[in-house]
């Protein structure tokens, strides 16, 4: 019964990140950004440049804020991108491994096409 659980497990997380990246195409771009420029991590207005948008869509991607950008579909909160201190009260973000696997699928099986 354990292994049937665990695939269950499997499937809905799929679905929580599927369901994530189609509601906000900020997220995926923010997610593929990162990607690209694995396994260096970058800085909030670093990306917001680079993916063409505001600092706050990104902040909301990567974070949640409010009801538009939830904090349970998060890319932090689903283990996609992890946040690092740095000096002072700066935040990086990079890929985790998980999160550089969930991309990697995404584009290869072409679940996801922003």
């Amino acid at each position: 019964m354990e292994g049937k659980e665990v695939r269950e497990l499997k499937v809905s997380r799929k679905a929580l990140i599927t369901r994530a990246f189609r509601r906000s195409s900020v997220r995926w771009r923010v997610a593929e950004y990162l990607f690209k420029i694995n396994p260096d991590a970058g800085y909030i207005s670093e990306i917001a440049y680079n993916i063409h948008t505001t600092p706050t869509n990104v902040i909301g991607a990567l974070r949640g804020m409010g009801t538009r950008y939830r904090k349970e579909e998060s890319l932090v909160n689903l283990n996609i991108v992890e946040e690092i201190d740095a000096e002072g009260d700066m935040k990086l973000y990079r890929l985790t491994d998980f999160g550089k696997e969930v991309v990697q699928m995404f584009m290869k099986n072409n679940d996801f096409l922003p």
